[in-house]
């Protein structure tokens, strides 16, 4: 098991390499929530977006030359990926990343093209990745990285709970996202054996509680199928059987969050922190916003945002069901006489209202509107619910027949 030495060991090899990411006080999550203190620690802004390149150079640094020699080799849906290609092209060694073939564009892209490692896409998923990593290292005799089931890699996760003490020192809660609990088992270590006072909340996603369910069964626990999920950089089906016992040890509780809680968590910090985070990295906000973490309550909390290598599309998309979930994007269904003259008087008493025409469909024949009717579909820009149902009251008052989509 990992112990705290280790991790003070790792943060001395890692001080030349890696930045102590900020951890500030966030002023609107802490008027906005019901703790005596929100703090964010950073780790979205490491150079490769992530914190996983703490645990990737840990490894690489601990290796022996004949090893360097023969090359490293890793399984990862992304930000692991990255972090062991930028450090072993810093240090010199040949690097071979095998990815999921669903992975984030943008994630294999700067592995191969920034970062200079050869990629190998194979499987839909972390496991069957890592299972063609497992061939290519036994063919090709090379080192094998884990993502998060091997000590060094923990030791060198755990660096960021020695920087939150730093940081933080009066610190009383911390949410840690949860993969295979490399990350989390490093920063319960170091904070449990420095200050056991300080309560540890690990926050998965629901479509693949991997690490709940084994906290719950009492033993590690492979999940039968691994649901799709935003949060894809901590999809993994059966969590390491080192990190499982320092969990059992460490951490007080394991939650879990929705796909809508995730996605609302990335909205919200894109929007008020102006943060850049993805779906892994925002479980911990979307476990204090969802209320699935009563501990926090009155006490000083930090949250690990653990990663921004969010892809462009799926923010797109994000930004988009957040808006129709908030009542600023709304699309409506109007049926209207088909005269003359009643498509501009829609517009119209759309613009009166001072909303926003962004797209607008207007049927006669494929629509169920009867003879001398027509259905016009029109998606609105809007400032919130109140505009809505003015609008809708407005429409209804021409004799209109009007329904939200």
């Amino acid at each position: 098991m990992v112990t705290l030495e280790d991790i003070q060991a790792a943060r001395e090899r890692l001080r030349s390499a890696i930045r102590p990411t900020p951890c500030p006080q966030s002023d609107y999550y802490t008027e906005r929530t019901e703790c005596a203190a929100v703090f964010f620690k950073l780790e979205n802004l490491q150079r490769t977006g992530a914190f996983k390149e703490r645990g990737a150079l840990n490894k690489l640094l601990t290796l022996t030359e004949d090893e360097r020699r023969r090359g490293v080799i890793a399984a990862s849906a992304g930000n692991h990926a990255q972090g062991v290609a930028y450090h072993a092209r810093r240090l010199g060694v040949s690097a071979t990343i095998v990815m999921p073939e669903r992975t984030p564009l943008i994630k294999v892209s700067r592995t191969r093209d920034d970062y200079g490692a050869r990629v190998v896409l194979k499987g839909t998923n972390y496991d069957e990745a890592y299972a063609e990593a497992l061939r290519i290292q036994k063919a090709e005799d090379r080192v094998f990285i884990h993502p998060f089931n091997d000590a060094h890699v923990i030791a060198g996760q755990g660096t960021i709970g020695l920087e939150l003490l730093e940081q933080c020192p009066d610190l009383e809660v911390v949410l840690v996202p949860i993969g295979g609990g490399g990350l989390i088992s490093g920063i319960a270590c170091a904070l449990k054996e420095t200050r056991p006072d300080i309560r540890v909340v690990g926050v998965q996603a629901e479509t693949i509680a991997s690490m709940k369910a084994s906290v719950e069964a009492g033993e590690r626990v492979l999940l039968a199928a691994a649901g799709t999920t935003i949060a894809d950089g901590i999809a993994v089906k059966r969590v390491g059987d080192l990190t499982f016992p320092m969990v059992q040890k460490y951490v007080d509780e394991v939650v879990a969050v929705d796909e809508e809680e995730i996605a609302a968590a990335i909205l919200t910090l894109l929007e008020q922190e102006k943060s850049v985070v993805e779906g892994a990295g925002a479980v911990g906000l979307a476990a204090l916003l969802s209320g699935d973490v009563p501990a926090a309550r009155g006490r000083r909390t930090a949250i690990i945002l653990s990663g921004g290598n969010i892809d462009m599309n799926v923010i797109s998309r994000i930004i988009e069901r957040g808006l129709v979930k908030a009542g600023r994007l709304v699309q409506l269904e109007v049926r209207l006489p088909d005269r003359p003259g009643m498509l501009a008087k829609l517009t119209t008493q759309v613009a009166d209202l001072r909303a926003n025409v962004v797209e607008i469909h207007h049927e006669r024949a494929f629509s169920k509107a009867g003879l001398g009717e027509a259905m016009v579909e029109v998606t609105l820009e809007t400032t919130g619910p109140a505009q809505i149902e003015e609008l809708e009251r407005a429409l209804h008052r021409l004799g209109w027949q009007v329904a939200r989509k």
